[in-house]
């Protein structure tokens, strides 16, 4: 069974910047509605990827991914999503033993920043570097399915 644990903060300011990669930017949309999953459809640079993930609140869900041709992804996007896509650069910063992935939206998401690694268990320790914020692993608003449906811009800003 495919097992994901991941956390997820939020970005304090750009100090990260310095040791990220160049990005990669991301287009992805969700595949129906299902209350147990989410599938989900997403290019990112010059691949494509389905991902089925429960709809599990926390840092440790099923997931399954399976790359598939980019051709099919943009079709899946422009005519199963109806156009609707969260973006984002998407950008890897290595700390400690460990790699955060910092998300910066763009569009209807712009001025969202999240960052999120991966661990091998839910108790693993690792680096909290200064520019990682407050914990958000358990606050649905911050999940990408959810983003699409509600995005930054139309929240209110004192519940940011």
């Amino acid at each position: 069974m495919g097992r994901e644990i991941e956390r997820k903060f939020l970005v304090l300011n750009d100090d990260w910047r310095a040791d990220a990669d160049a990005g990669t930017p991301m287009s992805q949309a969700y595949l129906g509605s299902n209350p147990r999953c989410s599938v989900r459809v997403r290019i990112e640079g010059d691949a494509a990827k389905l991902n089925i993930k429960s709809a599990t609140l926390g840092i440790e869900r099923t997931e399954y991914e399976y790359t598939i041709p980019v051709a099919d992804a943009r079709e899946m996007l422009a005519q199963l999503c109806g156009g609707h896509t969260v973006e984002k650069v998407r950008y890897a910063v290595h700390c400690g033993a460990h790699v955060y992935e910092i998300d910066v939206f763009e569009g209807a998401n712009a001025g969202l920043v999240v960052a999120e690694i991966e661990l091998g268990h839910p108790d693993e320790q690792f680096v909290r570097p200064d520019w990682l914020g407050a914990e958000v692993s358990h606050d649905v608003r911050y999940y990408n399915v959810r983003l699409l449906e509600h995005p930054f811009r139309d929240w209110p800003e004192a519940s940011r």
